[in-house]
């Protein structure tokens, strides 16, 4: 591989990385304006330089954020590309927006606005997006505000209910529309808020004066699955039990930060029901690849770093969590290896300096075929050791990588452009949901430095063609 094209295959996973791993948000380490200028500098970057790897990373399993923010820099630069890439990127971008959650996607559509961004194409797409939507009358009770800017901005045409109830909602006396009548009513009376989506009815429900207890004991009928895992404990505090849900439908990142949201005593009443739920969700992320993986041990990190910031808190040791669950289920042989913490996972909390190196070495000594270390990367406990470790083990006692070691790191180095990495020849990559490392793993490949440019670029086509379904 020439040196050009080296270069050209760290960009790409650096970027992916990134995409895969950083909100934007703040971080342990890192303030909110770094992680968002470093981010909009690495996406310039790979726009101008890889355009077609640039679209192409929509195929893979990067987070809502960075979704987004290549959806608008795509539509934004449509004249810098020809007519082949436009088609393609049309189509990734129209698969990619039907997976984005609605409020994602028509953030996009604000941001588009924002920015002058009106061409045909981007109307069209917008158009199309909005016909695809199973129930236009919901959007415009929940996401009233956004989807007015869409539909100015798209010159769109709405059914007339809809158009009345976003531009001219006090025209009509009457809607013959439930929901759309429903959320007229709400504004004079208490009654019809249990008609709609909790987001609207919460806003109303406080102009109303409604009490707290009574409207969340009324309104949970309505609640999806994730505002009732976010709101049981507020449920339980306000004596409410309707809100419940079953953890057995929870995916399992998402169950792993509401564990760890428990007191720890909470943890202990509720150990068989929470032990159960995460191994079942485990057991459905691992799919057919259960039990494959042979003997593997994770070398997991819960220093105090892992507790993450205040608006992505415990996110790190979530994830290492999960990813303990998962791995379980994989392997035909398992150990998890936490630095500070011994015995049942689900009393893991952050503490502690990040001291990976004995832990690795105590990983090594098993001799497995997988070496997973889940860790922000931060190796300080002394600095260093665990890239030494894992470099006189690569080059003087497993020379022919008889294991394989993988570190997946959740949290984006804003100084770096990149998560964090151990050593040079370690593959490491970006991680935000545990349910992603099957794919992660089979990208580390690219990440170790070992991949030819060309394989990559295969690797990329492969997805794209899956994800929009086998077109060019």
């Amino acid at each position: 591989m020439s040196a050009s094209q080296r270069v050209a295959c760290e960009d790409v996973v650096m970027f992916v990385n990134a995409a895969i791993a950083s909100t934007a948000q703040r971080e342990f380490r890192d303030m909110a304006g770094a992680q968002r200028m470093s981010l909009k500098f690495l996406h310039e970057y790979v726009l101008g330089n890889y355009r077609d790897l640039y679209a192409a990373a929509l195929a893979l399993d990067i987070n809502h954020a960075n979704a987004s923010l290549i959806v608008v820099n795509l539509l934004r630069t449509a004249a810098a590309a020809d007519d082949g890439q436009r088609r393609t990127e049309g189509k990734l971008i129209a698969a990619r927006l039907r997976m984005l959650p609605p409020q994602r996607a028509y953030a996009v559509f604000s941001e588009l606005r924002r920015l002058g961004v009106n061409n045909r194409r981007t109307r069209a797409i917008v158009r199309d997006w909005v016909a695809s939507r199973p129930d236009p009358a919901f959007d415009a009770v929940k996401y009233r505000r956004s989807m007015s800017t869409a539909a100015r901005h798209a010159h769109l045409r709405l059914p007339d209910e809809v158009g009345t109830a976003l531009f001219e909602w006090r025209r009509l006396k009457r809607y013959s529309t439930p929901i759309l009548e429903s959320w007229r009513r709400a504004h004079y009376e208490e009654r019809a808020l249990y008609d709609l989506p909790y987001t609207v009815a919460e806003g109303l429900a406080a102009r109303h004066g409604t009490d707290r207890s009574r409207f969340l004991a009324a309104i949970a009928p309505k609640l999806t699955d994730h505002e009732r895992l976010r709101l049981q404990s507020a449920a339980a505090r306000d004596g409410v039990s309707d809100v419940a849900m079953d953890l057995a439908t929870v995916p399992l990142t998402r169950l792993a930060l509401f564990v760890l949201s428990l007191p720890r005593a909470e943890r202990a009443r509720r150990h068989e029901e929470l032990s159960a739920a995460m191994r079942a969700a485990a057991r459905r992320a691992a799919r057919r690849q259960a039990g494959t993986w042979g003997r593997v041990v994770a070398v997991l990190d819960d220093s105090y770093s892992s507790a993450g910031s205040g608006v992505k808190r415990r996110r790190p040791l979530a994830v290492a969590l999960a990813t303990h669950y998962l791995l379980e289920a994989l392997a035909t042989e398992y150990a998890g290896l936490w630095l500070t913490h011994h015995g049942d996972p689900l009393f893991v909390h952050p503490v502690g300096p990040t001291g990976l190196g004995a832990r690795i070495l105590d990983g090594l000594e098993r001799r497995p075929d997988r070496l997973v270390i889940v860790s922000d990367g931060w190796d300080n406990a002394p600095p260093g050791l665990a890239g030494e470790v894992l470099r006189v083990w690569r080059t003087r006692l497993d020379p022919i990588n008889a294991t394989d070691i993988v570190h997946l790191n959740p949290v984006y180095d804003s100084d770096t452009f990149d998560v964090r990495r151990l050593g040079p020849g370690v593959a490491t990559v970006g991680v935000r949901d545990a349910e992603d490392v099957p794919a992660l793993v089979e990208l580390a490949r690219f990440a170790a430095g070992g991949a030819e440019f060309s394989e990559l670029r295969a690797h990329f086509a492969d997805r794209v063609n899956g994800f929009i379904g086998g077109a060019p």
